[in-house]
Formats: structure tokens, sequence, C-alpha cells
């Protein structure tokens, strides 16, 4: 395996529905070893892993790569191919990944019962245990607690082949990768060691461009001022020299020019205001040619409102079948208008059930609520975005500048045929924030998003005047923006059986 790599031969490509290539004569050497890729939602991260699994083909170049690829989504609505196959197998490397990743032998038979992080888990799992050469793994610790993603990050580091990392998981990218690939159209960029290093390095290239070019546009300044005080003199010189206004028999005053022009200043002079106009068309150019990225504001405030109702939701103890024999047992729930709320607990601990079945009791109207579950298959995606497309001119607009003031680019996303799964939970929240909620409910709201879209969230649910209800193992985000937790624990006592606590 020491000789394996994936390059890039000045690779085009683009969709049929965009105005622009994605990527244009791209050249890209990965060798053996993890390669970070990391840029916005809808730059093209997705599509360069497929292109490098083999799933895509270019416009033009070629692909070079091993026979034997793997390239994991991001989405995990689907059960992987082999994994039936994988999960009875009874070889030695079979045991080893299943227990590596905890996925049970029967997961294969109840996929419809399994969370989010689970199918994740065996996705991973069964890439692994079919020994690929490129291993393509597009953002692995979404919906991932943080025991699922230590193993996680664990199993990536025994793979020996060529692998793509897609993640806005910092401390993975950290610690697995030797270099990143940063994407931020229309330029690709490698740069060596993981992604704090790498934007560190983006960070010291964009001031010196931006420096560079400051002293090129003084210098252009300052050759343009003096190239129009040279033409003015010569103007002047000139109307000095002319014998237009002079009388027909005033010799003298004609004698005097003619010598003037004779001393040879015109000649000097000429030759200096060539050497200056050369000066200025080099200044130019080098003003010109100095390319400083645009850097595109984001940040936004949300419109939700704060309900007059006493409380948005009153819900009695009780519990819920998690399939399998297993429950959820929960106590008196009430959720108020200013409440913000935690909730956490474990992969398969029954989360996105318990939101599921609070989404069915909230004294709350439809256009009152915001709510971004956990995943958004690919056809739902598809058509919220030909829904977007329909919206009056004045409303797609004030959609836009959500979507755009989140981190990505409007004009991208409405040429897409599939928008990327961070700008479909984009696109769900800008669709909620066009009235004034007045509870907002997230499951997971970090995934698949990148991470400057991830601040500008933060910042915006900081300053939302509503109720919110999050659901994440994202313990940073939910620090910054929750008060009160909801957390959910096996039962000591009962066996199948998981509690909710409120804190």
């Amino acid at each position: 395996m020491s000789r394996l790599f994936v390059r890039f031969h000045n690779i085009t490509f683009a969709y049929p529905s965009a105005a622009e290539p994605l990527f244009r004569d791209l050249s890209l050497h990965l060798p053996r070893g993890w390669s970070g890729v990391v840029g916005a939602n809808g730059t093209g991260k997705t599509t360069l892993l497929r292109l490098a699994a083999g799933q895509l083909r270019p416009d033009t170049g070629t692909v070079e790569m091993p026979a034997r690829a793997v390239y994991c989504p991001q989405r995990t609505d689907d059960v992987p191919d082999r994994f039936g196959q994988f999960a009875g197998a009874q070889t030695k490397s079979a045991w080893t990944i299943r227990e590596m990743l905890s996925v049970e032998g029967d997961w294969a038979n109840r996929w419809d019962t399994l969370s989010h992080g689970e199918r994740k888990r065996a996705q991973i799992a069964t890439a692994l245990w079919l020994e690929p050469e490129v291993l393509a793994i597009d953002e692995p610790t979404n919906h991932l607690d943080a025991l699922a993603r230590d193993l996680v990050a664990t199993s990536l580091r025994s793979f020996r082949g060529v692998g793509l990392l897609v993640s806005h998981d910092r401390e993975l990218l950290d610690s697995l990768c030797t270099q990143c690939v940063f994407i931020d159209p229309p330029d690709v960029t490698v740069r060596p060691g993981g992604v704090t290093k790498g934007a560190e390095a983006a960070r010291l290239e964009q001031q010196t461009a931006q420096r560079q070019h400051e002293q090129n546009k003084r210098a252009y300044e300052k050759v343009r001022r003096e190239a129009v005080r040279r033409e003015e003199l010569a103007r002047q010189a000139q109307s000095r020299r002319s014998k237009r206004h002079l009388a027909i028999r005033d010799h003298d005053a004609r004698e005097k020019k003619d010598r003037a022009r004779v001393s040879g200043k015109d000649g000097v002079g000429g030759k200096l205001r060539r050497q200056l106009r050369g000066q200025l068309a080099g200044a130019e150019e080098r003003s010109q040619t100095t390319r400083v990225k645009k850097q595109h504001e984001i940040g936004i405030w949300l419109p939700g409102s704060t309900s007059k109702r006493n409380a948005l939701l009153e819900l009695p103890a009780g519990s819920l079948p998690l399939g399998e024999h297993r429950r959820l047992a929960y106590p008196d729930l009430t959720i108020r208008p200013t409440d913000r709320i935690a909730l956490t607990g474990v992969n398969g601990s029954g989360k996105s059930t318990l939101v599921r079945h609070l989404l069915a009791k909230l004294e709350v109207s439809p256009g009152q609520l915001t709510y971004v579950p956990q995943e958004i298959d690919a056809g739902r995606s598809r058509q919220m975005l030909d829904q977007v497309r329909r919206l009056a001119k004045d409303r797609l607009g004030h959609l836009m500048t959500i979507v755009s003031r989140l981190g990505s680019r409007p004009d991208r996303l409405l040429a897409s045929d599939d928008p990327s799964p961070g700008e479909t939970r984009k696109l769900l929240l800008a669709l909620g924030m066009l009235g004034a909620p007045h509870i907002i409910i997230m499951d997971e709201p970090t995934n698949h998003m990148d991470l400057p879209s991830i601040e500008a969230l933060e910042a915006a649910l900081a300053d939302c005047p509503c109720s919110l209800l999050l659901v994440s193992h994202d313990r940073r985000f939910l620090q910054a923006l929750t008060r009160t937790t909801w957390h959910i624990a096996a039962d000591p006592d009962a066996a199948e059986v998981f509690t909710l606590d409120v804190g």
C-alpha cells in the first residue's frame, strides 16, 4: 500500500444546471493517510469526495486512483451496501470492527429503529470491513455522542489507505489529517497539517495579499498623479511653443520658439512621458493582478417573538416505546415562552422520539413553530428547494438574505440540483424565520454545517426572543444557548428502560 495515492489531472466538473463549473482545471495530489477537505456549505466538498471515489466522472481531465474505493455519504437514510453480510460475518476482521464500533449483529434487521448515530457507526464499520484502498467519508461524527465519536476516531486511525475526510469537527481534523484541502471557489489549496494550522496559514496569506494589494494601489496612485502632472506640463509647454497666435511679422518671437524646439527639451519631455505611461501601465497591472478574496459578511438576527401564553407545553408524565422492548419514561414536562432547554443523552436513548412526541402536543400554531429535524432526506431537500424557487420575489430575497448571512451563496444554492444537507438545514431554518416563531426546536442543529455557519447560528439564537429546545452533542453550543437541561440516561434499576431527568 506504500505507493497508494489519488491524483487529479486538470479536472473540470460542472453540474448540468450550474452556470459555472464547480472545479476548473484542478490538479491535486492526495497521498496515503488522511486529507481533510474544508470549505463552506455548497462549495463542492462532497463532489470532490465523490470524484476521488470514482462515483462521479469529470467533464475534462482524469482522476488517477486505485481500484477499490468506498464513499460514506453524509445522510444515513439508506442501509449501507453489504451491511447485512458484514453484520452476520464470522471472520476475525468483522468481529474486530463490530467490537471496535459497538455495532450489534441484529442492526441489519431493525435499521428503521436505529438512531442516526448508530446508523453512522454501521456505515463506517461496513466501509472499513470492505478494506478499500480509498476511503472518502462525509461528516463521520454527525449525530454521535462523545463515546461514539471516540470510537469512530479510533477506528479511522486504523485505516492505512488514502483517506478523505469532510468534517466540521476541528479536533478530529487536527488529530487525524496530515494535510487539508481548502475549497474557496474558484480556488482549491492544499496546506500541510490539520485544519487549525491550515486556517492560520490561510489567514496569514490573506493578510499578506491584502498588504501587497494596498501597496500596489498606493504605487499606482503615485505614478498616476505624476503622469497627470507631466501631461499638464507638456500641454503648457506645447502652448508656449505654439506660433498660432504670433503675428506673421514677429520674427524675433518665432525664432525664440524655434530655438526651444531645437534645444532637445521636447525630446526629453516626450521620453519622460512615455516612460511614465509604461510605469503607469505596469502599476495598474500589478494592482489588478494582486488577488484579495472577497469576505462575505455572515451573521443575522432571527425575528422570533415571545408568546403571551403561560406555557407552550404542559405534558403529564408518561412513557414512549423505542422498539425492541425498550421504552423511554418521562416526568411531567412544561415549556414556557422564554425557556431555553438542552435535550441530551447517548445515541439510541430516544431524544428524537421524544421531540416528535412533543411536537404533537405543543400549544402553538404551525406558523409559530420552527422545527429543524435531525435529518432531511434527499427527496424532501429537492422539494424544499423547488418550493423556495416558486416564492414571490420579495419573500425569496428575504429568504436568501438569511441563507447568505448563514454562510451559503444563494446563487450556487438556487442553481443546484441537490442541495447539500447543510444548505437544506439553512433553507428550512430560513423558511421558519419568515414569520416570527414562538418556539424553535432543532434536532442536532450543528450537523452538516460548516464552522462559520455554526458560529453565525449560535449568535443568532442567542439574541432570538422565543423559546428554544435544542438537541445536540455539541456541549459548547448548548452551554452558550441554554439554561435548563433535560437529560436521558439508562435506568440502573430497569433493563431496556431510559429515563428523562429534568434539571
